[in-house]
């Protein structure tokens, strides 16, 4: 079974226009995304999708490979189905990769791959237990509720569970990464984008809307994304160490 690691990469971010080439310790944003996916054992592609010819062309001059997709992709699983469908037909798995995570576990990669090819999962990703009190009202850091099967029950930006009696609930943090059987990837491009997608702006609430399971695997180690200008520091310091 091939596998192949595709980054989707907008250059028109809301919060952080042109993020992709932003300088990350001298290199572009999504060269340090590719460059930490590549390490992974278990992927026999490392890819970019973009709808953007400035992130094409610095992916492409840089010697790697980067598709373009059409404007009209609702979102980065959306890309990567076009891409699997029209450029990668002998590949079986796909990752999608966030193109902000240039700190992402490429061995957690890895893991997500093993987990479609070694179970009947069909969509996989992954979470972190939340230590920082102040992550679980970050709108940023995406929390999953999990069932107790490992599965996810729903996805938010806002705290969920809601602890109204004080209980003793873990909290999950969503990670920037995900993991399909080409079969899945195509179907979900075919669905309609779901009311709770568009309220949240989650996409992986699209599967659960249309009654798809999602395995989540649970990591120890937190990774961190680039999410508005100020975090390119933060991710530098810890490039440093």
């Amino acid at each position: 079974m091939k596998t192949a690691a595709v980054i989707p990469s907008r250059y028109a971010s809301t919060r952080f226009p042109g993020k992709p080439l932003a300088l990350v310790k001298a290199k572009p944003l999504v060269q340090r995304v590719i460059e930490r996916v590549q390490k992974c054992k278990n992927v026999d592609l490392v890819a970019v999708a973009t709808d953007d010819k400035r992130i094409f062309d610095a992916v492409t001059s840089l010697g790697y490979k980067a598709f373009m997709t059409p404007q009209s992709c609702k979102s980065g699983t959306d890309r990567i189905a076009y891409v699997a469908k029209k450029y990668l037909k002998n590949y079986d798995i796909f990752l999608n990769v966030q193109g902000d995570e240039p700190l992402i576990d490429y061995m957690l990669a890895d893991k997500l791959a093993s987990e479609l090819k070694n179970s009947k999962a069909e969509y996989v990703t992954a979470a972190f237990p939340i230590t920082d009190v102040a992550d679980i009202r970050n709108p940023n850091a995406v929390k999953v509720v999990l069932d107790s099967f490992g599965f996810a029950l729903y996805f938010s930006r806002l705290p969920v569970p809601y602890n109204r009696d004080g209980a003793k609930v873990k909290y999950y943090k969503h990670m920037g990464i995900y993991g399909y059987t080409r079969n899945f990837l195509l179907n979900f491009s075919k669905m309609r984008p779901s009311v709770l997608e568009k309220a949240e702006s989650l996409e992986q609430l699209r599967a659960l809307s249309n009654g798809k399971k999602i395995k989540v695997v649970i990591v120890k180690q937190d990774s961190i994304g680039v999410d508005v200008p100020a975090d390119v520091k933060r991710v530098e310091k810890l490039l440093r160490k």
